[in-house]
């Protein structure tokens, strides 16, 4: 086991590697080395002097699978269970998804549903209840509910009819109200959108279900999303449905994007069974989390969808530095790495004004920022990590006091047919009231949106992020809130923040360049770890759980 670990770059994924190494039965010396002045990477949180709390990185984790249930344990140890803010699946935030397109707001259909819950990497596909016929398990699996809590868009469950109790009173229906079913024992209700057309959709998604199981599997060992989803659901699927699913998880290009990488649960459930649909409702031998703590039990119970903290997710980043200091780990803001060596089985880690050893390094650094900083024995891995891609965002957020939203759900997302400097816009109040903060001078309750800018679009949209003015972006903004949701008042508060290279791309042959990177750490013997978004997952149980399994390596720990 190594005496001493340096773990560089303080984010989530370099916190969570701190937090299980202090936690090891003989834990080893632990530095850890963050060039900014703060910890936490992208959770960033601000608070304003009336209690509102705004997001500038990720809002929200998923509770679901082994991955959730490890976070939600990490959450319980630090003593933040009581600061848990979560949002129930059948909460408006949770079952109403949007989608604008051709100048207007539509719901997205509920039908095809399932799929896309097999967002990155993370998440499995929830259980199918017990004593349902093959066609009533497949009723619960399809394209469009293959959309992620994760993303600004998700599965629809309301169809937004005047009587819907989650919207507003004189919300205008974008479909027709459909005929209500009669309820069959243990048959789920047929969802929206499967049988009928649903607008923005030319026909009823049946016909993508229908096409997936006729389709063989594909034989290529990658493929672009947006071919994956043409391929097994047709144009329209591709063109709408994935093509925003990654605008909104990853701010990227369907044509560019890996399915095998980014939706690695659709891939694998093709090749395991012919079929997207079948390899996701027939059981796989998939393995349980083990055991609950309480907070995930309650999770399940209670039904999460997904969960902020009451002080902001950077208060996340905040109870693990308390968690990990009094423990023995050595946290160093400030710390910029300029170059790392290793010589004769250790590491030097040169900073701007000394250097540290350390007999392993655990690297929660960007892929690229970690290029940058190794020796010149090492080019074939620089040559690697600098071919990992990252998209910009320029995140707006923005506050109206007494204005009302004409929907209620979790957001909406824009296609990049409609326009691609516009990824989406996130109804933070809806999922989170507690955030709110007390209203204003006018006494009324205020509305908190954030608007998503860029993305692989920001070059061409904006110029160059590093260069990019705020007050071009809050009007670009300010002229989408307007035009998709009327508000056309001005904000009681606005801020913009321009996250630089904050989202890794998973392109196509991403697979193959971990699989290199992995060969040169084992055939150099070099102790040294990658972790973090740039690899394998960019949701903050991805970062969680790959700082974990890298630790367990480390010390030998059972998985």
């Amino acid at each position: 086991m190594p005496r001493t670990v340096a773990v560089v770059g303080g984010g989530i994924s370099g916190l969570a590697a701190c937090y299980h190494l202090v936690r090891a039965p003989r834990p080893p010396k632990v530095v850890l080395l963050e060039a900014s002045g703060r910890f936490g990477g992208w959770l960033q949180s601000s608070r304003t002097p009336e209690g509102a709390v705004f997001e500038h990185g990720p809002r929200g984790v998923r509770p679901a699978g082994a991955a959730g249930a490890e976070t939600l344990h990490m959450v319980s140890e630090l003593g933040l269970a009581g600061d848990v803010l979560a949002v129930p699946r059948d909460h408006p935030a949770a079952r109403n998804r949007f989608l604008y397109l051709g100048g207007a707001l539509h719901p997205l259909p509920s039908g095809l549903g399932g799929l896309l819950r097999a967002v990155p990497n993370v998440t499995p596909v929830p259980a199918v209840p017990r004593g349902l016929s093959p066609m009533s398990r497949l009723s619960l699996l399809s394209p469009m509910s293959l959309l992620s809590p994760m993303s600004l868009l998700s599965p629809g469950g309301c169809p937004c009819c005047p009587q819907c109790p989650c919207c507003p009173q004189g919300a205008v229906p974008a479909v027709p109200n459909v005929p209500a079913v009669p309820a069959v024992p243990n048959v789920p209700a047929v969802p929206r959108g499967l049988l009928r057309a649903v607008p923005p959709f030319s026909r009823a998604l049946l016909w993508s279900g229908v096409r997936d199981l006729l389709t063989p599997a594909g034989t290529g060992p990658d493929e672009s999303a947006h071919a994956f989803a043409q391929r097994r659901f047709g144009p329209e699927v591709a063109e709408l449905a994935v093509d925003s699913l990654c605008r909104g998880v990853f701010a990227g290009d369907s044509r560019a994007l890996s399915v095998r990488s980014c939706f690695p649960a659709l891939f694998q459930a093709e090749r395991r069974r012919g079929s997207v649909l079948l390899g996701l409702a027939l059981p796989h031998g998939e393995r349980g989390a083990g055991p609950e703590v309480a907070l995930a039990r309650r999770a399940r119970a209670e039904r999460w969808s997904q969960w902020s903290l009451r002080g902001g997710m950077e208060s996340l980043a905040g109870a693990l530095v308390a968690f990990v200091s009094p423990r023995g780990a050595e946290l160093r803001c400030h710390a910029p790495l300029r170059h790392l060596c290793h010589r004769r089985g250790r590491w030097q880690l040169t900073l701007a004004d000394h250097t540290i050893t350390a007999d392993h390094v655990i690297s929660a650094l960007p892929a690229a920022a970690l290029a940058r900083v190794l020796p010149a024995e090492a080019e074939p891995l620089a040559r690697e990590l600098r071919d990992i891609p990252a998209a910009s965002v320029a995140v707006v957020s923005l506050q109206y006091e007494g204005a009302a939203l004409p929907v209620t759900g979790f957001g909406h997302l824009v296609p990049s047919s409609e326009d691609p400097a516009l990824l989406g816009i996130v109804y933070d109040s809806v999922a989170f009231p507690e955030l709110d903060g007390t209203p204003g001078s006018t006494g009324s309750p205020s509305l908190r949106l954030t608007v998503m800018l860029g993305g692989a679009w920001f070059q061409q949209s904006f110029g160059d992020p590093a260069a990019a003015a705020p007050e071009p972006l809050l009007r670009r903004a300010r002229a989408a809130v307007r035009d998709h949701l009327g508000l056309a008042g001005t904000p009681a508060r606005a801020m913009v923040r321009v996250q630089q290279d904050c989202i890794p791309q998973y392109t196509l042959g991403h697979w193959e360049r971990l699989e290199r990177i992995q060969r040169f750490l084992k055939e150099q013997e070099l102790p040294l770890s990658l972790i973090g978004a740039s690899y394998c997952g960019v949701s903050v149980n991805d970062c969680i759980a790959s700082a974990k399994a890298a630790v367990g390596r480390i010390l030998g720990l059972p998985p």
